[in-house]
């Protein structure tokens, strides 16, 4: 397999199973952060130096990263629910989203972006619940501070987001920057973009103190937003990506079409135009779309014509159960009955040949 998926995209669906596969077992728990932490740590395949230095120090934070992959894979499937290419992730495969991340592709730039966000996230939030020996809430949250609305004392826990990114930047750069290419300096930009993301919704929250719930008194502290803002925002940024080539000495980017703005730190970069995901094409990693389900109705990326990329649709009449005649009870309970709903489901046909695309 390709070098490139080493690091990140071969270790993090075996970080997942080693660290999660029975969270509530405290037994399990305790052996997973002791002796088998240094097993595992040397002989997860394609981590460098650095990642397994990490790995074995960090055994909590490790654990932390596992649980947090389930969430960022389902916000990528949540963003991209109505393209063709739809964040799949590939069962027996050991790189999560398989072949697709060989090309430098916008889809590669947004996962490696929401990927890290992801990281980010999950360290943070665990600092802050107590779970990781390193880190705890922001230590630099102490005190009485002003902002528009008067004076305040900093209280409560506020999430640690500056070790949650400089964690996530050690651990996730670190097979990238022992690269020169022009593939890891993408990887390295959308890394920073995708933590940069998560910052970006940090936000301040208070609770007032005094007579009858005035603010004479304000405690507050700052927290992470929900992750979906966080994934929104990528999103948009995806949509706006720009396709960048390499400078003439080879550290930087520029931008391949000149009328386009040079991209910001903010910015989601990619070399390589996407496939268009139609088919089954093993070398692209696309899974294609027959089966997918399309909306008749729709004009947009979802449409039976776009979906199905001109090969039609079948059409199938399902009934499925709903809540219907909902009423308001006093007080306080909405109480439904059970209704059979008949509806007409679209999927798109497949092409012709249902064999895997031969390599071109």
């Amino acid at each position: 397999m390709n070098a490139r998926l080493g690091g990140i995209w071969l270790w993090l669906p075996l970080l997942l199973t080693w660290l999660s596969p029975e969270v509530s077992s405290s037994w399990w728990y305790m052996r997973a952060i002791s002796g088998s932490a240094w097993v595992m740590c040397d002989n997860v395949p394609g981590l460098v130096s650095r990642q397994r230095q990490l790995c074995h120090r960090h055994p909590d934070v490790m654990r932390a990263i596992g649980l947090g992959v389930a969430e960022w894979t389902a916000e990528c499937q949540h963003q991209f629910r109505q393209h063709r290419w739809n964040c799949n992730t590939l069962e027996r495969d050991h790189s999560l989203f398989g072949r697709v991340l060989l090309r430098s592709s916008r889809e590669s730039a947004f996962v490696y972006a929401i990927s890290s966000a992801g990281v980010v996230f999950a360290i943070t939030r665990a600092c802050s619940q107590g779970e990781l020996k390193s880190c705890s809430c922001d230590p630099k949250k102490k005190g009485t501070a002003k902002d528009s609305k008067g004076t305040f004392d900093w209280g409560g826990c506020s999430d640690n987001i500056d070790y949650g990114i400089k964690f996530a930047r050690a651990f996730v750069d670190a097979k990238e920057r022992k690269g020169k290419d022009a593939r890891a300096l993408m990887n390295l930009h959308n890394n920073r973009a995708g933590r940069k993301a998560v910052k970006r919704f940090l936000k301040q929250e208070c609770k007032c103190h005094g007579v009858s719930g005035s603010c004479t008194l304000r405690t507050c502290w700052l927290a992470m937003a929900d992750f979906r803002k966080t994934g929104d925002y990528l999103w948009r940024k995806y949509n706006g990506a720009i396709q960048v080539v390499m400078n003439q000495d080879g550290t930087g980017f520029t931008v391949a079409n000149k009328r386009f703005k040079k991209p910001t730190k903010n910015d989601l970069v990619y070399f390589e135009n996407s496939p268009d995901y139609c088919i089954k094409d093993r070398d692209a990693g696309s899974l294609g779309t027959a089966g997918r389900v399309c909306n008749l109705t729709s004009r947009g990326m979802d449409s039976c014509e776009v979906m199905c990329c001109g090969r039609g649709y079948d059409t199938s009449h399902v009934t499925r159960m709903t809540k219907c005649e909902c009423k308001f009870h006093w007080c306080c309970a909405v109480r439904c009955q059970d209704c059979l709903e008949a509806l007409d489901v679209h999927t798109c046909k497949a092409p012709k040949s249902a064999d895997w695309a031969a390599p071109t």
